[in-house]
């Protein structure tokens, strides 16, 4: 057997080369950029041993199966949106005012129109996010929608487990779907406990029933979705756990600070839909779910638009959306994330922004909870500083929140980070304000962020030791998959 183990190793050899060979070719058809079909195919050719399982999990730009799994599903989910069309014609924004942007590409992006009259609340940090879910998932009569990418078995974890368990028991439906990779460390016992108790659970994977690609661990579903009865629905920052209610074990990441939103309306349904589709690739089935859009308070008509995004979607949604936003802005736009990797195009847009006087900040976290983007952030000090565009650190504690703000017309908070992994390789949803009194409200909100802030210079990268800045470069060529 020894004898032939020479050639068995130069045969698998040969294998592995000629797969990593097919693999190139794929990478020079399929790649975004001429820079990464360059840094595929020299890696895949010269070190195929290495190159080929990190082009398998790291290489792909789509999430083809989604799309079949929801083209599969369209009839049940496309039932549902005919349902709700027949009660929402009265709530679609056909129009905005003479005075005010018509947002085309916004709704063109959505696939989907503003809705009216919604009632939208603002949750500020996690004690008074968690309170609000919490309350409305007490009050629940049908069902309850729950949609995290991480989900921990702390005190926070267990006490959204027993509220699920006693709700499922009064006989509630409960749908409960949890990211593979974010929640990787949730324990098996966690979920079996919920699922002895009534409650169906679901893990969001890259493969489904078969369907997908069992090594794209690359994609993730970051979507924070809580939806109750179809009538109210939670949007933004948090995920299930201490940390987020600032009971962190880390001194650095203690106060987190984070944002929701509630919204009551019929904004709602789109928000139901979104998870409807991520439920549809997990479960292959739809749960019974209410299709009319709740009556808001007749003193609230906030115009908000639900816009999902992700790698399944024919283009890349989340960073066009971006790229909208900064080339719309005429007075000021507002970035607040808690990491800052963008591409060029957004750079670009960014510096084209400033050069037109717009007051272009923003706003990132001066604590890190991921080093090697908090290396990679530093990088674009140098193309953003020069150009006008404010950068601030953030003192009070970890920033962790995604928000925007657009001139004084037009609002977003949600999941997506200002990040290349928000803008093509995970699943995002994003809500949009065009409305007055949103908008006020989060300016307040950010004013106050910002007086908790130190203006960064670029001193805090050139005056740091060779080693520092050389780091800073090598983090900055992950910056496709940060």
């Amino acid at each position: 057997m020894l004898d032939y183990l020479p050639y068995l190793l130069t045969g698998m050899y040969v294998v592995l080369q000629v797969v990593a060979i097919f693999a190139a070719v794929e990478a020079l058809l399929n790649s975004r950029t001429s820079q990464g079909a360059i840094a595929w195919t020299l890696f895949l050719l010269m070190f195929p041993l290495f190159g080929l399982p990190l082009y398998l999990i790291f290489g792909g730009r789509k999430f083809t199966g989604y799309l079949d799994a929801r083209r599969s599903g369209n009839q049940p989910l496309q039932r549902l949106v005919q349902e709700a069309r027949e009660t929402l014609p009265q709530f679609i924004l056909a129009k905005f005012s003479d005075d005010e942007p018509d947002h085309k590409v916004l709704t063109r992006l959505a696939r989907m129109p503003f809705f009216a009259g919604n009632r939208c609340k603002l949750l500020i940090n996690g004690e008074k996010t968690f309170n609000a879910i919490f309350n409305q998932i007490e009050e629940a009569n049908e069902y309850v929608l729950v949609q995290f990418y991480i989900v921990k078995d702390d005190e926070l974890g267990r006490t959204l487990q027993k509220l699920l368990i006693k709700k499922a028991q009064a006989g509630i439906r409960i749908y409960f779907l949890y990211d593979a990779i974010g929640s990787h460390a949730l324990p098996a016992a966690y979920l079996s406990v919920l699922e002895s108790a009534g409650v169906e659970t679901a893990a969001f994977s890259g493969s489904s029933h078969g369907k997908g690609h069992f090594f794209r661990i690359n994609f993730r579903n970051h979507r924070k979705i809580v939806v109750v009865d179809g009538n109210i629905a939670y949007v933004g920052g948090h995920n299930v756990g201490d940390e987020y209610v600032g009971k962190s074990k880390s001194a650095a990441l203690r106060p987190w600070r984070d944002t929701h939103v509630e919204v009551c309306g019929p904004a709602v349904l789109g928000i139901q839909l979104a998870f409807l589709e991520d439920w549809y690739w997990a479960r292959q089935e739809i749960p019974n779910v209410n299709a009319t859009p709740c009556d808001a308070h007749a003193d609230t008509n906030h115009r908000v638009l639900v816009l999902p995004s992700g790698p399944a979607d024919e283009f890349d949604t989340c960073g066009l959306l971006f790229a909208e936003l900064i080339h719309s802005a005429r007075q000021r736009i507002w970035i607040v994330s808690p990491y800052f990797v963008p591409d060029e195009t957004i750079i670009s847009a960014l510096q084209l922004a400033a050069l037109r006087g717009v007051d272009v900040r923003i706003m990132l976290p001066e604590r890190a909870d991921s080093y090697i983007i908090y290396l990679a952030m530093f990088t674009y000090l140098y193309e953003t500083l020069p150009f006008d565009i404010h950068v601030y650190s953030y003192q009070a504690g970890f920033l962790h929140q995604k928000v925007v703000l657009v001139d004084d017309d037009l609002a977003g908070v949600g999941t997506a980070n200002f990040d290349n992994r928000s803008f093509r390789l995970n699943f995002e949803i994003t809500l949009l304000f065009a409305d007055k009194d949103c908008v006020h409200d989060i300016e307040v909100m950010l004013n106050n962020d910002f007086s908790r802030c130190r203006k960064m210079e670029m001193k805090d990268i050139e005056h740091r030791p060779v080693w520092f800045r050389l780091l800073t470069r090598i983090a900055r060529l992950f910056s496709p998959v940060l």
